[in-house]
């Protein structure tokens, strides 16, 4: 038997595998509220900061621990500067027994981090695999009238995790919690949402409603594949947007305005990859166009735009095997461009995706954790960002009936 009990203690310390974090400067403080960072650019074309911007900057400096890079963790003391808001003005009562976060098995690292932001502590949950793969779960501390948080994201293993998440919710119905958000940083199945053939399943609305008939109150979800998604559900869902922590990474780099170009890897991208040029210096957008012969295989066939002597910037909600991403930036080299770097919110990094992407043919593979990546998966231009800050102040929202939509405004 297979046991894992998630109980953290207030001492223990936590360095996950990363080669950055900026979660720390998400936004700047303007005084009409939240805002991205704002750029222009001089005579040479270069890239500058206006007077109301602030430089991306690390809490304190990325340390390296026998020889492999860890981020550094914020806690309650210490709070990036989009949290200077009406709301972090007022004394938060961090020890209130009605907000209670609780990690299932896929992401715990994600979990910690968000808990460590919100200055609160997990709460104490068992949850076992018996021999014959059955999930067990048994909440260890009560919950009844509590507002509850459950992160889980259905990453691989995606039936365990999802099986798992949906035991949970159960778990806390049955002890009476108040309210039950199920936090899924990736929602699995998302690709399965229409039928591109005859007798054909929509997956995503069918998971869908097995997370509502468990008992969830409301979804928090993280740049799904489709909008149309949200749809699926008939409880309220709360869709947060990672897109700043890229942006706000990409801002530090310092890369001149004139020479970048954002590229989506495919057709069904373009209105994703158009709104991050917009809020990067409103870049040029370049299209790849593909023809795909069966699920995960696509074949290349032409570009769209012009890349020639640029940087490119490929945008993705996620990388799975990265055949697109990798034979679209083979593309881009073809056509003449500079540099290729790709980003993406989800790296579920399936056979052969490492292989792919660390052959050269990127500058920089940025993406967030999300979905937890395993040590033997990373290699030089991997980039990791943490989106725990975003998701801890999304929660909050929640709990305190405030907006959501107002912290990407």
């Amino acid at each position: 038997m297979a046991a894992s009990l998630i109980q953290p203690s207030p001492s223990s310390s936590f360095s996950p595998r990363a080669l950055a974090s900026f979660g720390s400067s998400l936004f700047a403080r303007s005084p009409s509220g939240l805002s991205l960072h704002s750029f222009v650019s001089d005579e040479s074309g270069c890239r500058i900061y206006t007077a109301n911007s602030v430089k991306c900057d690390l809490t304190e400096p990325t340390k390296y621990v026998n020889g492999k890079p860890s981020i550094p963790v914020l806690n309650e003391r210490t709070l990036p500067k989009f949290l200077e808001s009406a709301r972090m003005e007022k004394t938060i009562n961090s020890d209130s027994t009605r907000l209670k976060l609780f990690s299932g098995t896929a992401n715990p690292a994600l979990s910690q981090e968000i808990a460590w932001y919100m200055g609160l502590e997990l709460g104490k949950i068992y949850i076992k695999r018996f021999a014959d793969g059955e999930i067990y779960v048994q909440l260890q501390e009560s919950v009844r009238g509590c507002d509850i948080f459950l992160i889980q994201p259905t990453c691989p293993p995606a039936n365990e995790n999802l099986m798992e998440l949906k035991i949970m919710i159960d778990a806390c119905r049955r002890a009476s919690a108040k309210n039950i958000t199920a936090v899924i940083p990736y929602f699995g199945y998302a690709r399965a949402d229409r039928k591109t053939q005859g007798r054909e399943s929509i997956a995503a609305k069918l998971v869908a409603n097995l997370i509502t008939k468990a008992g969830a109150d409301r979804v928090l979800a993280c740049d799904l594949h489709s909008g149309q998604s949200m749809g699926y559900f008939d409880i309220p869902v709360d869709h947060v947007h990672c897109q700043p922590v890229v942006l706000d990474y990409l801002a530090s780099k310092r890369i001149c305005a004139k020479d970048l170009v954002v590229v989506s890897p495919d057709v069904g991208g373009v209105a994703r990859a158009r709104a991050f040029a917009k809020k990067l210096s409103d870049a040029p957008l370049a299209i790849v166009d593909k023809r795909r012969h069966g699920h995960n295989i696509a074949e290349v066939m032409n570009l769209i735009g012009d890349v020639k002597g640029k940087v490119a910037v490929m945008v993705d909600d996620m990388i799975d095997t990265a055949g697109t991403i990798a034979k679209g930036a083979a593309l881009l080299h073809e056509e003449g461009a500079r540099e290729v770097f790709a980003c993406c919110t989800h790296a579920v990094f399936s056979p052969p995706a490492i292989e792919r992407l660390s052959n050269g043919i990127f500058q920089e593979v940025i993406i967030t954790n999300t979905i937890p990546v395993a040590e033997k998966n990373y290699f030089p231009q991997l980039t990791v960002l943490s989106v725990a800050n975003l998701l801890g102040e999304t929660i909050w929202r929640i709990h305190d009936d405030s907006s959501v939509s107002s912290i990407f405004q």
